[in-house]
């Protein structure tokens, strides 16, 4: 737990420019008391503590509007830039050096039972006010753009997808404009208002 909000901590420096020493830094970054607090709450709920890691995650989210749900795992170097909006359900994983920015739902469906949030992998970059819901899998070394809507739909290593829904731009450094690949989970009926196909593109 303190290794990691260490970690979490030399990631702001790396990642935000804003951060121009560690004092004002730790006084003053919210998204990074919110990880600290997501942290404890995390522990705590391992250790079969119950209400308290929910409390916590409560005051985090009046404290510095990010609200991480302590059941969520979160890999090293996480860093969240602004914070405001962020939300992480209680079934999402999220690998190693992972940035979100504010406005960020990693959320469900509300039709899924035990898995029912997105999972991302290593190095993963999503921008302002994306939204993923379900069970899907993000691959290592992504980039989501801001407003991107991915529903239903895994996302391939290496790639950058927009849109509304979102499509692949780019993959392995080259252009291209690919539809993102079905889920690896069966949906269910219920679903089908939700697919990435059916959401409008503004």
């Amino acid at each position: 737990m303190i290794k990691h909000s260490i970690q979490d901590f030399k990631a702001i420096k790396e990642n935000d420019p804003a951060a121009r020493n560690w004092l004002e830094t730790l006084l003053c970054h919210t998204p990074w008391h919110a990880t600290v607090m997501y942290r404890i709450a995390h522990w705590l709920r391992g250790l079969g503590i119950p209400i308290i890691p929910r409390l916590i995650s409560v005051l985090a989210r009046f404290w510095a509007g990010v609200e991480i749900h302590p059941g969520a795992k979160i890999g090293c170097c996480f860093f969240i830039d602004h914070g405001t909006g962020v939300v992480i359900g209680e079934t999402a994983e999220i690998g190693d050096r992972c940035v979100l920015f504010h406005g960020v739902t990693l959320g469900g469906t509300g039709h899924y039972s035990g898995k029912r949030h997105p999972t991302l992998g290593n190095d993963v970059l999503i921008g302002t006010s994306a939204t993923l819901l379900g069970p899907i899998k993000v691959g290592n070394n992504v980039k989501i753009g801001a407003e991107t809507v991915v529903i239903n739909r895994d996302v391939p290593d290496n790639c950058t997808v927009v849109g509304a829904p979102g499509v692949i731009v780019k993959r392995d450094g080259k252009k291209v404009q690919e539809k993102l690949p079905p889920a690896h989970y069966t949906n269910s009926p219920e679903d089908t208002e939700l697919k990435a196909d059916n959401t409008p593109d503004p």
